[in-house]
């Protein structure tokens, strides 16, 4: 049993996690950190599927958990909007002068570990005139915004070198290690204060502080923690969808001056918001495994010889629920089984033309279709059996209205993978130094529903530990 204390013990390797440690050491190095992560550390994080095509179910999944969390293994996009609109909430939370601030510092440290120095968004000007008024026709909202591409792999690079330098810096490590139960004690007020974590081989570490930052991974894991200790939450928004693929000829324009086209649509029959997300220009479609199940999701390379002939990207619905309804994980959960459960624990995958007639894909078709599925082992099937009605709908109604802006993606070959959703619909209650009602607990990041996203969550651990070292 480790009786040791710390200055801060940080849940969770993802982004903000990273950050809050690398923030905090380096405006007081005299400060005790322990980072614990239940995956593994950057050079063990190897998904046997990317060489042989086949999940072998890693547990846990090595693409949403360890060192850099899900969303820098995937493909590693960083928004930089100083609006604070792109990537989550941040803003609201610190204001917009210091948001543009400590945007220009983070990029600053990505750029320092080795991010490309190119941003796309900031290139022809008449192009995006044409874009922008083309979306305008479509009654469709594009939302500018600039983005620095790290891609898959070199993302990998740049977080191994985050990694040493973290652990260069003195920063403790405990990989492979699940954080059980939190330990409480009464405050001097009555109220509850925690004094630090067990973890699932009954070790015991304390600390004046606990910052959790788990990512959409765990925060299935932070609401059962909530429940037990009545951390004040609130009913987020909840995003469901699918992943859209098709030729990458059919984004080519966009692709070339955004890399990632930002757009929100508001659907005819029932007003729902419905966003592009995670846009991969010649990349391919992936899996990802939360709790078990199966939910679609896309990579992208920087290397030219790995990229493919198709472009992806997710159509999200967000619906947000008013009370009585407060479950809005398990109901994304729920209809991530539902789609499990047809295509025995795979993502399943349904052409466009078939997705409108309400017919299943099956394989012939699948083979004799224009556009091959870069997910080689989903599974054919039909996804009106999985997606509730309304999401159907407006699935398809912006696929139409997505066609006027990239004409051809409404076409029957379009490949339609389901399902997708975004797990950071459990939002927390935090004060300005994102502080819960329990006294020396802080949460972070998409796991907290305070971000949606790599910068903005970087962004929130640099605050994190500006703010724990008295620098803020």
């Amino acid at each position: 049993m480790s009786l040791e204390k710390y200055d801060l013990i940080i849940v969770g390797a993802g982004p903000s996690g990273i950050f809050t440690a690398y923030e905090m050491k380096k405006n007081d190095p005299s400060v005790r950190i322990l980072m614990i992560e239940k995956g593994r550390s950057i050079e063990k994080r190897k998904c046997p599927k990317r060489t042989t095509g086949v999940c072998v179910n890693c547990s846990p999944c090595n693409i949403t958990t360890g060192f850099s969390g899900s969303g820098s293994f995937s493909d590693g996009k960083l928004s930089i909007s100083d609006h604070g609109e792109v990537g989550g909430d941040l803003a609201s939370y610190i204001g917009h002068r210091k948001f543009s601030e400590v945007l220009d510092y983070t990029d600053g440290i990505y750029l320092k570990f080795g991010a490309d120095t190119r941003v796309y968004g900031d290139n022809d000007q008449e192009v995006v005139e044409d874009i922008r008024r083309k979306a305008f026709q479509a009654d469709l909202k594009f939302v500018e915004a600039k983005v620095r591409h790290l891609g898959t792999e070199k993302a990998y690079e740049i977080y191994s070198l985050i990694q040493k330098e973290i652990e260069r810096m003195g920063i403790e490590l405990l990989f492979n290690t699940m954080v059980k139960d939190f330990i409480m004690e009464a405050g001097p007020s009555g109220n509850q204060k925690i004094t630090g974590v067990e973890t699932d081989d009954g070790a015991r570490y304390y600390a004046d502080k606990v910052v959790v930052g788990v990512g959409r991974e765990g925060s299935n894991w932070l609401k059962s923690m909530c429940d037990r200790y009545r951390i004040d939450t609130q009913v987020g928004t909840v995003d469901i969808g699918c992943r859209i693929e098709t030729d990458a000829a059919v984004t080519a324009k966009i692709d070339s001056i955004f890399y990632e086209a930002k757009l929100v649509y508001y659907t005819k029959t029932f007003d729902d918001k419905v966003r592009t997300f995670c846009w991969n220009p010649r990349g391919e479609v992936s899996e990802e495994k939360y709790d078990e199940l199966a939910v679609a999701n896309g990579h992208s390379y920087k290397d030219e010889a790995l990229k493919t002939k198709n472009t992806n990207f997710a159509l999200l619905v967000s619906k947000h629920f008013t009370e009585p309804f407060n479950s809005p994980i398990e109901y994304g959960l729920y209809i991530a089984r539902l789609g499990n459960m047809l295509s025995g624990n795979k993502v399943l995958v349904q052409r466009y033309g078939d997705f409108k007639r309400g017919r299943r894909t099956n394989q012939e078709r699948l083979v004799k279709n224009n556009i091959q599925p870069t997910l080689r082992d989903a599974v054919p099937g039909d996804l009106s059996l999985v997606l509730p009605y309304r999401l159907m709908l407006d699935i398809v109604e912006s696929i139409e209205a997505l066609d006027h802006l990239m004409p051809g993606l409404a076409g029957d070959g379009t490949l339609i993978y389901g399902v997708e959703v975004k797990f950071y619909s459990n939002r927390l209650v935090v004060d300005d130094t994102f502080q819960t009602n329990i006294e020396n607990l802080h949460v972070l990041g998409d796991g907290a529903g305070l971000t949606r996203g790599l910068m903005q969550a970087s962004m929130n651990g640099v605050c994190m530990g500006r703010m724990l070292t008295g620098t803020w």
